[in-house]
């Protein structure tokens, strides 16, 4: 069938939110909750060589590695089948950027979110916050009481990176009471430590390169 115009011009992929509910105020399309409970996760660059049905894939990644699902995502939805489920996509939302850029970035996070859900593929909502002023958008849409992934990569050795990352947690879990919170890499004590024992189910996903090394040890 001939595409039509619209579809051939789609450049602000609106295929991707077809029958989508929207939030209140941003109008981010709202997600299912989930209950996966993933033991580990494969980075995209390593989807052709080690996606296998046992794989869970992350995009804890640097953003024009994974710029290509965006422009087209139709032609990795047959791989995203065949792995076990897919941690959604993570663009980044750094503070130094507008936050015009952080709020399209959200957006285009969770409308591949919405289209993979859309069309069967297991997902785990990724939760992605900067500053206080991204608490009014990082969280609206996702579902309450099911599972979420964020992580703690590339944030750990900077004081000031763990400092946003644990106040936003905090309201990350007043907000959407989530039953399991699934992080990619360390879940160190400062931060995580509070909520062990009086809070939602933590699981560790372990760094992919460890997580290679240990399994050649």
């Amino acid at each position: 069938m001939k595409r039509s115009r619209h579809q051939r011009y789609d450049v602000f992929k609106s295929e991707l939110v077809k029958k989508a509910q929207f939030s209140p105020i941003f109008e981010l399309p709202q997600l299912e909750p989930v209950h996966f409970k993933p033991a580990h996760a494969i980075p995209f660059e390593k989807i052709y060589s080690k996606a296998t049905s046992k794989n869970w894939l992350h995009f804890y990644t640097h953003d024009h590695i994974f710029e290509c699902v965006w422009n087209n995502p139709k032609r990795y939805l047959p791989i995203f089948k065949r792995i076990a489920g897919v941690i959604t996509p993570d663009f980044s939302v750094y503070r130094e950027m507008p936050l015009a850029m952080q709020i399209w970035n959200t957006y285009r996070n969770r409308a591949l979110a919405f289209w993979l859900q859309r069309e069967g593929v297991p997902i785990i909502p990724n939760v992605r916050w900067g500053d206080e002023r991204t608490y009014a958008f990082a969280f609206e849409g996702l579902p309450k009481g099911g599972t979420v992934a964020v992580s703690t990569n590339g944030l750990l050795r900077n004081k000031q990176y763990r400092e946003y990352f644990k106040q936003g947690l905090a309201v990350m879990i007043e907000t959407l009471q989530p039953q399991t919170i699934v992080n990619y890499s360390r879940m160190t004590d400062d931060i995580f430590g509070p909520y062990r024992n009086d809070g939602p189910e933590l699981i560790e996903v372990p760094y992919y390169a460890f997580s290679v090394r240990k399994e050649a040890a």
